[in-house]
């Protein structure tokens, strides 16, 4: 299984201003943008660890699942939420050729946690032997970060707040989500059931 991200995060999604505002940037002086980079830096960073955390993509952008067949005959739940749309599913066989799976042979099933994938018929399409099926779709809350959930956006903007305070930090500590950012993320994790079984 990989999961490839095909679409970045532009810069324009990212608060940056927002973050500089909140860390106190420049007050008294003239914003010449030299901490925008820097900013930047931590906010995708930030993202990523909170993204990691919480199985949902924060903004919206394109990825690519590759796995080696389906779960469950007739339906298999996505790595990310929110999911908006499944662009393609197509299958490889073992030489690498493609076959475009027909899209009214599947549908999206929302949720809020585990999106999934399923047959209109009876089940998904039959993943050639030795081959792979690839799945493209667009998940994530919205093109920008306005579009979030309001703790999710608190939660990342401590976390990233947290990382800018911490940049000088030399002692080599390892240390896990601030309990700020872990109690605003809780409600976003994905629950995992049945030992790993249907809906996982």
């Amino acid at each position: 299984m990989m999961l490839i991200e095909q679409t970045g995060v532009p810069v324009a999604a990212l608060p940056v201003q927002e973050m500089k505002n909140h860390l106190r940037l420049g007050t008294g002086f003239a914003d010449d943008g030299t901490q925008d980079q820097l900013v930047e830096s931590y906010l995708r960073a930030a993202m990523a660890a909170i993204e990691g955390r919480i199985g949902k993509a924060l903004i919206a952008r394109r990825f690519l699942w590759a796995l080696e067949d389906w779960r469950w005959a007739g339906e298999q739940a996505l790595p990310l939420a929110p999911v908006s749309g499944i662009v393609s599913v197509t299958l490889k066989d073992v030489t690498g050729a493609p076959a475009l799976v027909a899209a009214d042979r599947y549908l999206l099933v929302q949720d809020t946690h585990r999106p999934k994938i399923a047959a209109t018929g009876a089940v998904l399409p039959a993943v050639p032997n030795n081959g792979r099926v690839e799945v493209v779709f667009d998940a994530g809350f919205g093109a920008t970060w306005a579009a979030m959930p309001k703790d999710l956006l608190q939660a990342w903007m401590l976390l990233c707040a947290d990382y800018y305070e911490r940049r000088h930090d030399v002692d080599g500590r390892i240390s896990g989500l601030p309990f700020a950012v872990q109690a605003l993320i809780e409600r976003w994790r994905t629950v995992r059931v049945l030992g790993g079984g249907i809906g996982t």
